[in-house]
């Protein structure tokens, strides 16, 4: 029988593992509860863009030379945007930019995120539940030696390039999990946090009441984000580093550590297993790049072995 399985994911990397998990789960047993925090608006539309990152990965739209936004684009909308002297630091394709004036049109309207999240991924045919945190507004606000910057505008207007100092997520406190999170996190037998940013992608969903108490009663395993101290993609091992912490999965784990169960990390962290075990987190070693949908399948299918496999030893003991 299938695990129930709810997976945690923001960015690219979390999108790659939940299109993992959708290659080795029945739809029905597996619920991906999006990172929202990112959200923002841009040029009056409403961008959701880990959401937008989860559909098109799930939906095999996604670009994987770009890293974000949809394969087989088209620019014209940015070349003239660019014409008139407009704001082009936030790149939205032509079909991108359709879905974006969608879900603003439906939003309008006075329909829900979840609602037009859930109308997006039927119609994009992608079979697991795609749950965005919250309907509420939440922004991931950035603290640096310059200022503070709304996420966006540090991590693409700005490059990360600013040194981080920390973070808060505005809004957090008045926002409600989205309809049906709070349930799924009650029937899952296994929560997944996908190697997303611990710091800007997880920490927000985390932060969400209700949910990391929801959390906190199932077993929770993950996948590192951090490979030989460094990430694939993204600032997280640089925020580490500028926070005084030592980039590595012993980072990971240190930050999750109340919640973590069992990480899968790279064979090239191998040394740190054992200082991780002492800390009473079950360690899998395992190839963690996903460079093909066969990596991340392969990747999934260990991850829910492992969870299973230590589910078991736990109840011999």
């Amino acid at each position: 029988m299938d695990l129930k399985v709810v997976a945690l994911a923001g960015g690219v990397g979390g999108a790659k593992l939940a299109d993992g998990l959708a290659g080795c789960l029945a739809p029905e047993n597996l619920t991906i509860i999006v990172n929202t925090a990112d959200d923002f608006i841009h040029l009056g539309m409403q961008i959701s863009p880990d959401i937008d990152t989860v559909l098109y990965t799930l939906a095999g739209l996604d670009d994987p030379e770009r890293g974000w936004g949809r394969v087989d684009e088209s620019w014209v909308f940015m070349e003239t945007l660019e014409q008139f002297c407009g704001p082009t630091w936030f790149r939205l394709g032509d079909r991108d930019l359709a879905l974006h004036h969608l879900r603003t049109y439906r939003r309008a309207q006075g329909e829900s995120l979840s609602s037009v999240t859930y109308e997006i991924k039927e119609r994009l045919g992608v079979k697991p539940n795609i749950l965005p945190m919250t309907d509420d507004p939440v922004q991931t606000i950035v603290a640096t030696t310059e200022g503070e910057l709304p996420f966006q505008e540090y991590f693409v207007a700005r490059s990360c390039e600013p040194v981080v100092t920390g973070f808060r997520f505005e809004g957090i406190k008045q926002a409600r999990p989205a309809p049906g999170v709070l349930d799924s996190l009650h029937a899952a037998d296994v929560v997944v946090f996908c190697p997303s940013n611990p710091w800007v992608s997880l920490d927000p969903i985390l932060s969400i009441g209700g949910i990391r108490s929801g959390v906190e009663n199932n077993p929770v395993f993950m996948v590192s984000p951090i490979i030989a101290g460094k990430t694939v993609k993204g600032p997280a091992a640089k925020m580490y580093a500028e926070l005084g912490i030592e980039p590595s999965a012993l980072a990971v784990v240190r930050h999750f550590e109340t919640l973590l169960d069992g990480i899968v990390i790279d064979r090239l962290d191998a040394a740190l297993a054992q200082e991780i075990e002492s800390l009473g987190i079950q360690v899998r070693e395992d190839q963690t790049l996903m460079k093909t949908r066969e990596d991340r399948i392969r990747l999934a299918n260990a991850l829910l072995e492992f969870s299973r496999s230590t589910a078991s030893k736990e109840t011999l003991q």
